[in-house]
């Protein structure tokens, strides 16, 4: 069997950007048992509600819900398990020091494939306010408009 190559994604959280702001991504492997592994390759998986923890100088997953795989037998996996997350031991020690700070937290925006691996990219995040969303959602808003208005501008509609 040839050697899966390239990026597929599986999951991303959408949400995760609207309600924060992010200040650095990285890219994890993730431990799985061979019925999730199984259950991603269908694309089953959500990522909503998960999120990242650093316990004992090790990198833990929680909430991330894989729904058991349909022709497992009495090996399948729990959906919610805590899942540990590789990184290097490098990037452990920065994550510590910058979750000390108060307001941030570890949140994943993906998980994928990468040549054949599952992998997490997980963010450094700070939570956003209400009026930092809208202000977000008004300069999309004005955006969009003016790449309509360079639309018609160019066909000469205007």
């Amino acid at each position: 069997m040839a050697k899966e190559r390239g990026r597929k994604a599986i999951v991303t959280n959408r949400k995760a950007r609207h309600d924060y702001s992010i200040i650095d991504t990285y890219e994890a492997g993730v431990v799985l048992v061979g019925t999730e592994v199984k259950s991603l390759r269908e694309g089953r998986a959500s990522i909503v509600d998960a999120f990242a923890t650093v316990d004992d100088g090790e990198v833990f997953l929680r909430n991330l819900f894989i729904p058991e795989y349909l022709q497992g037998t009495w090996t399948n996996h729990e959906p919610r398990r805590t899942r540990k997350l590789l990184l290097h031991r490098a990037e452990i020690s920065k994550l510590i020091g910058k979750i000390k700070e108060s307001g941030v937290s570890l949140v994943p925006l993906s998980m994928y494939f990468a040549d054949g691996k599952v992998k997490v990219e997980l963010a450094l995040a700070k939570g956003k306010k209400a009026y930092d969303k809208r202000q977000d959602l008004a300069k999309r808003d004005a955006n969009r408009e003016i790449a309509k208005a360079v639309g018609r501008r160019a066909k000469g509609r205007e």
